[in-house]
């Protein structure tokens, strides 16, 4: 029998559709063409509002049995360690008071194992070609599994298989991928001296770009490096690594205790492309954007993760409205609610990509430009409690607060703010970690 939604991608935003329109009482057949998961460092921070829809999946409660972080701020330091601007989850009301930190395979498993069941699983699934009805919209997907090509038809199909999305390309959505001046090469780095562990998500801002580091499980850490695009051509473990990786954290002082550590997990390295992309559409007919499909920002912000699960989330709360009011998966009650999804969805994507970017220029733009107007606006915002409680909120996923043309004036200090201690009451306390 055929499902009621296909999902092309086993992502955290493909695993979040399917869980969130699963538990709808739909069949959801997900396909995902690797065989098995890849360890890559990515998504691996969990902000507020995306845990609030972990929370009633039982996905939070499973990766704190696993051992999950947490963590009550996001700091931006000098190399010195000294805070410039730091964001305090715990100003925002209970529960949603932390970021919880986890590797994504781990992430990734909890979804897998929460999904109901009527949600099926398949990996070593290639999608070869879109299906479509006589008036040209999609109704499935020609795929390709264990030497077999197949056609596989559902109502509604969801493109959750990343940046480069064919499925997005298949419905004539054009989406252009925005790349960054740089690279992040990442470190997983364990045995760290404890003066040297991290315990907020930090990021320090100095002469040669971003650093970032924050604790996962086990004791051990997450770590960023910025380099230029050609920095390490040629630089192999055997050859050179070690020097450069040393040369960037004796830069920074606060970060110099974890050379030796660094050192010994050289062989962690991955080295990764950073790119910005939203795309103009989230649906067309018979079919949702979700996940890097349809969205992807600099990892400094703690954005993409997050913004896939609250975006399931979303369209599964649209199709549930029109399946309330049809009572059946019919062709025009599913483009109904992509239609909705849309309109209700790209708003708040455009303003988070907006926070995510701008975010990311004020600690890795090396232009004379963007270290002047960066540095001044993390010194002003860090010094406005107004700004930093907006900030903390919209970077929490927990519903946008846009700022006005007056408040990026006050950000990079070019006009005084006379409501700059006008915050909300903080909350009594922040609930201790499970």
């Amino acid at each position: 029998m055929s499902p009621d939604v296909l999902v092309c991608g086993a992502g955290v935003g493909g695993l979040a559709a399917a869980r969130a329109l699963g538990d709808l009482g739909l069949d959801v057949l997900v396909v995902d063409k690797q065989p098995k998961v890849r360890p890559i460092a990515k998504g691996e921070v969990l902000q507020p509002g995306a845990l609030r829809l972990l929370r009633s999946w039982g996905v939070e409660k499973r990766l704190d049995a696993q051992g999950a972080v947490r963590l009550g701020r996001l700091v931006v330091r000098d190399p010195r360690g000294t805070a410039l601007m730091s964001l305090d989850y715990g100003q925002l009301p209970a529960p949603d008071q932390w970021l919880l930190a986890h590797d994504h395979t781990a992430i990734l498993a909890a979804l897998a194992e929460s999904l109901g069941p009527g949600v099926e699983l398949r990996r070593g699934v290639r999608a070869e070609a879109p299906l479509r009805d006589d008036s040209g919209r999609i109704t499935g997907l020609r795929l390709a599994e264990g030497g077999r090509v197949y056609e596989q038809r559902a109502p509604l199909v969801v493109a959750a298989d990343g940046i480069s999305s064919r499925l997005r390309s298949w419905a004539g959505i054009e989406a252009k991928r925005a790349d960054y001046p740089h690279r992040l090469v990442s470190f997983d780095i364990g045995e760290a001296d404890a003066a040297a562990r991290a315990d907020d998500f930090s990021a320090y801002v100095t002469d040669r770009g971003l650093r970032l580091l924050y604790p996962l499980p086990g004791g051990r850490l997450r770590l960023y490096l910025q380099a230029g695009p050609d920095e390490l051509r040629g630089v192999t473990a055997h050859g050179g690594l070690a020097d450069w990786a040393a040369r960037a954290l004796s830069q920074v002082p606060a970060l110099e205790p974890l050379t030796a550590s660094l050192l010994a997990h050289l062989d962690s390295r991955q080295t990764l492309p950073v790119g910005r992309l939203l795309s103009p559409r989230l649906s067309g007919r018979g079919l949702a954007l979700v996940g890097e499909a349809a969205y992807a920002v600099h990892p400094m912000a703690a954005q993409g993760m997050n913004t896939a699960i609250t975006s399931a989330g979303a369209l599964a709360e649209r199709l549930s409205g029109h399946l309330e009011r049809t009572g059946e998966m019919s062709a025009a009650a599913v483009d109904a609610a992509l239609r909705d999804y849309h309109e209700r969805q790209l708003p708040l994507l455009t303003q988070a990509a907006r926070t995510s970017g701008n975010a990311a220029r004020m600690v890795t733009d090396l232009s004379w430009r963007g270290r002047i107007l960066g540095r001044r606006a993390v010194r002003h915002t860090g010094a406005n409690p107004r700004l930093l409680h907006t900030v903390t909120h919209n970077m929490s996923g927990l519903g946008p607060r846009p700022l006005t043309p007056l408040d990026r004036l006050q950000q990079l200090g070019l006009l005084p703010d006379p409501r700059a201690h006008r915050v909300p009451t903080a909350p009594a306390g922040r609930p201790q970690p499970m």
